[in-house]
């Protein structure tokens, strides 16, 4: 059969209509839960939204929950490119974020909280009865060191629990395999923010920094033996730039409540901080940029300098225990002392570790959401999504559930608590003045965490 011929007859081909946008929410609870939700968000959805012809559009609301370590603007602006603008992230509370998926029919919801915050908005969820209800993703922001169980057992029924790594993931399952829950939702993946130039060493520079941590240690004889020893390393080098890199400033949450800010405890340091020394903010990446050795006692920080090559240390001299989190660095060369990096000690990362720990510095980094990404995809493609099962229930743990729940204004079943709906504001200057209630109380308890709680405990230990 000849080739058809077109001629001025034939119709014009018809454009293809555009496909509807994904439409997906992030809910966090503190500025680095931000950034692991938001960008785990863009991952998830990098197919959908790569540009080709054809490809669904992706719409990304930032929530964050009301809360002790809700971010400030000024937090969510140092977070770094997210993909949202920070001026479009509201804050809600629990029940009015329940009421939003209800209203907005999002297609996938990203839970980027502590545990028990998972649990509450999984249970709110399920009270809810959507005739087709989001794909809910959850994981955790870092190093998974403590509360293992607790925090995995918090995050069952979620259709998706990332883990950041291979190591990570055989861990869940074994818990999840242990208690009798079903395991199918742990999904292998990495950091969502690890990214960055491979490491190379600059003629003339020379850059140590320390990757501070909110809480740990804990102790002020801790927290001042680590800021002196920095401060020694700086006087030992005068030629070398020492940086302290810090995660908020005083009055700011992160994750973990700071009782003892570094700012404080440097203004009392004695001699002064020597010139090569200095207190740094901002985006952990773009620090990175300019590092040569990074310094810490067990942060995510480490990881992502890892996965650039960064020479790094993991700290030693406060020993390696659970508390600290550095027994989680045991087989991977890193750790070291404050002793030895003053004599011009540099570790050599174990390959065999960081292949089971998602770093991903051999390049294979682009492709460790493809399966967590295929996994969305397919549930996106049911008809209908199961209901939500927690292994958590009223008949499982009712000793354990309701205060949870409690806590986020939630009933045992899932529904809001009488007098927890959220209210409709009447006008502008109710708004304010709400706003400037909260924002003192949230003040007021910022105090009493970073002033008021260690006197008090200074005085019980008299």
């Amino acid at each position: 059969m000849p080739p058809r011929t077109s001629n001025a007859a034939d119709p014009a081909p018809t454009p293809a209509e555009p496909r509807p946008a994904l439409r997906v929410a992030v809910l966090a609870d503190s500025d680095t839960r931000w950034k692991w939700g938001a960008l785990t968000a863009r991952r998830l959805t990098a197919a959908a939204d790569g540009g080709e012809r054809g490809a669904r559009p992706v719409e990304v609301s930032g929530l964050l929950l009301r809360g002790r370590a809700t971010p400030t603007p000024r937090q969510l602006a140092e977070v770094g490119e997210v993909g949202i603008e920070a001026e479009k992230v509201r804050e809600v509370t629990a029940v009015e974020f329940l009421h939003t998926v209800r209203d907005e029919g999002y297609d996938v919801v990203v839970l980027a909280l502590v545990g028990g915050g998972v649990q509450a908005m999984l249970h709110g969820l399920a009270a809810l009865k959507l005739e087709r209800r989001p794909v809910i993703v959850t994981g955790y922001v870092g190093v998974v060191y403590e509360k293992l169980a607790d925090g995995l057992l918090l995050r069952h029924g979620a259709d998706v629990v990332l883990a950041n790594s291979a190591h990570d993931a055989e861990r869940f399952r074994a818990v999840y395999e242990g208690v009798g829950a079903d395991a199918s939702a742990v999904t292998e993946a990495a950091l969502p923010f690890l990214g960055g130039a491979p490491y190379r060493a600059e003629e003339g520079r020379d850059t140590v920094v320390f990757a501070a941590q909110p809480s740990v240690p804990a102790s002020r004889a801790d927290r001042t033996y680590l800021l002196r020893r920095l401060v020694e390393h700086a006087r030992l080098h005068p030629r070398r730039e020492v940086l302290l890199k810090l995660r908020s400033k005083p009055g700011e949450h992160t994750t973990h409540i700071e009782e003892l800010p570094y700012q404080k405890l440097a203004q009392k340091v004695p001699g002064g901080l020597p010139p090569n020394f200095r207190l740094v903010y901002g985006h952990m990446g773009e620090v990175l940029d300019r590092t040569d050795l990074l310094v810490t006692v067990s942060s995510t920080a480490a990881l992502e300098s890892l996965h650039r090559r960064i020479p790094t240390a993991v700290l030693t001299d406060l020993g390696v225990r659970e508390p600290l989190g550095n027994h989680h660095f045991v087989g991977s060369g890193l750790l070291t002392s404050w002793d030895r990096l003053d004599g011009g000690y540099r570790p050599r990362p174990d390959g065999q570790w960081l292949s089971g720990q998602g770093v991903a510095a051999d390049g294979s980094y682009s492709a460790a959401y493809d399966t967590a990404r295929a996994k969305v995809a397919e549930l996106l493609g049911e008809d209908r999504l199961p209901p939500l099962a927690p292994y958590y229930t009223p008949a499982t743990a009712p000793g354990y559930l309701p205060g949870i729940l409690a806590r986020h204004h939630l009933a045992p079943d899932g529904t809001p608590l009488p007098g927890a709906a959220a209210p409709q504001e009447t006008g502008r200057v109710r708004g304010a003045v709400r706003e400037t209630v909260r924002n003192a109380a949230r003040g007021a308890y910022r105090h009493g965490v970073q002033r008021v709680a260690p006197v008090i405990r200074r005085m019980g230990e008299l």
